[in-house]
């Protein structure tokens, strides 16, 4: 199983869905890795933001309700484990840890995680999955975008009217 960490929650409309950005915790060259995007409905990503967030209701959201009742029948969100995907559908595991045994309960992807960040649990992937689901993405660095910066101010420093040709032609 690989380590998972929420790159980001991107929150589309009221009917659109929203994606949420997987990234595994792993060793890759400087400015590449992979991402495992899931889609998610408007009501799925509120309840992971307000978990990213930390945000606490005066009453109880669903959410806090199921771990309120983990906690009192002495169990506790051990982990999330994402084990298959078929097309753009994940299948996931929450697992509970309760009086020294580990109870598996299958789940959506978006409720397990929603849980899990709650209580600072682990999130996983398995390798064939991540494998077969992840995409390659670059992060560009500071210095990358210190030095594009620093070419378009040249560019802005040089570029006159006559650079762009007679306007009348257009």
């Amino acid at each position: 199983m690989v380590p998972l960490k929420v790159l980001t929650l991107v929150v589309a409309g009221q009917n659109q869905p929203s994606v949420l950005v997987l990234q595994p915790v792993e060793e890759t060259p400087a400015g590449k890795a992979r991402i495992v995007p899931i889609w998610i409905g408007p009501t799925e990503a509120a309840q992971i933001g307000m978990a990213l967030e930390h945000v606490k209701f005066a009453r109880p959201m669903t959410h806090d309700l199921m771990l309120d009742a983990l906690t009192n029948l002495d169990a506790r969100v051990d982990s999330m484990v994402i084990y298959g995907s078929k097309g753009q559908m994940f299948f996931a595991h929450l697992v509970l840890s309760q009086g020294g045994r580990l109870i598996t309960l299958d789940a959506r992807p978006s409720d397990a995680i929603a849980l899990a960040l709650r209580q600072d649990a682990p999130l996983y992937i398995e390798e064939t999955v991540l494998d077969a689901s992840s995409f390659p993405f670059l992060f560009k660095g500071e210095k990358q975008t210190e030095e594009e910066l620093a070419a378009f101010k040249t560019f802005l420093d040089h570029i006159s009217p006559e650079d762009f040709g007679d306007i009348e032609q257009l």
